[in-house]
């Protein structure tokens, strides 16, 4: 009982110094800081997404740039292969 009983005196002092600690914190902002804050969060959530946007639609030109690559190089391949056994292709 003792023992529980000094558990709960603890816990209870430890949960009042982070009440403190909370309301210090709170303390230190202005409504303006958490405004200023709030609305820099909201941009940069703003930026996260169009950069996102961005990235995809740059990983889809890739992509696609790639594909016309390999396209291109089996059609020099092609090519090089005719201009070397000019009986083949035509």
């Amino acid at each position: 009982m003792k023992a529980a009983h000094a558990e709960i005196v603890q816990q209870r002092r430890r949960i009042g110094e982070l009440l403190g600690q909370i309301r210090d914190l709170e303390a230190e902002w202005t409504q303006d800081a958490i405004q200023r804050i709030t609305t820099e969060n909201t941009t940069l959530k703003q930026r996260v997404r169009q950069l996102t946007t961005d990235n995809r639609t740059l990983e889809e030109r890739l992509k696609a740039a790639r594909s016309n690559m390999r396209f291109q190089d089996r059609r020099v391949a092609d090519l090089e292969a005719q201009l070397l056994d000019p009986t083949t292709g035509n």
